[in-house]
């Protein structure tokens, strides 16, 4: 399989490119590679790169985008953090991705058993984790289903993950809210964003289809904020 092209990324709708990734994944739960030859799209990738699908995931070991979706060299754009938080550097990198290198859809990928989100969920304070986790606490506040407060923290697991789903979807949200840039490629149809949570036990990704943004609902999402 070749490197991906600046032809054929131009031919990828935000569609499709959600689609090669669910196809990807699913080859990755059934121990399957597409035929590739990594030195190959090495060589024919030096001197430019033309990725589909830019993906915000966790630094977690287990959770690399290119393994679960079975892309090769010059796919995707992996943009990896602790918690698979968002911030400014994040976002700007976002708008490289899809404004000047192509990228057609933004993907905020959390996973099962997330430490960040436990770390988050009993308030850890450590150095400059400190900061990092106070991202995630808007997330842990917001979850309403568990009420016994001596169950709100990373020992109960349903409660974890809860956070976790939640935070995916409020990131999906402030990135459009943070950046006028991905807002109007949205609007245009150029791009699309959703979220996403990886089962580290299964290997399945499953998307979040209420978090599917694209020019054909982003105005009844912005009434929904509203």
């Amino acid at each position: 399989m070749k490197a991906i092209d600046k032809e054929y990324q131009s031919s990828i709708t935000p569609e499709r490119a959600l689609e090669i990734l669910k196809e990807g994944n699913e080859r990755f739960m059934n121990n399957l590679k597409a035929n590739r030859d990594l030195l190959q799209q090495a060589n024919q990738t030096r001197n430019g790169q033309w990725p589909f699908a830019t993906i915000l995931s966790c630094i977690d070991s287990r959770t690399s985008a290119e393994l679960i979706f079975d892309q090769g060299l010059g796919d995707i754009f992996s943009i990896r953090i602790a918690g698979n938080i968002v911030n400014t550097d994040i976002i700007g990198s976002m708008e490289f991705a899809c404004k000047l290198a192509g990228s057609k859809l933004l993907v905020v990928l959390g996973h099962t058993r997330c430490g960040a989100v436990k770390g988050a969920c009993d308030h850890v304070e450590m150095g400059n984790l400190t900061e990092l986790l106070a991202k995630l606490q808007t997330a842990v506040y917001l979850e309403k289903e568990t009420l016994d407060e001596s169950q709100r923290n990373s020992s109960n697991a349903v409660f974890v993950e809860n956070v976790a789903t939640i935070s995916v979807k409020r990131s999906v949200q402030a990135i459009i809210e943070r950046s006028y840039i991905l807002e109007q490629m949205i609007e245009k149809g150029k791009i699309a964003i959703i979220g996403a949570m990886h089962d580290l036990d299964t290997g399945m990704v499953e998307f979040y289809e209420d978090t599917l943004i694209t020019h054909s609902n982003i105005e009844s999402t912005r009434r929904q904020d509203d």
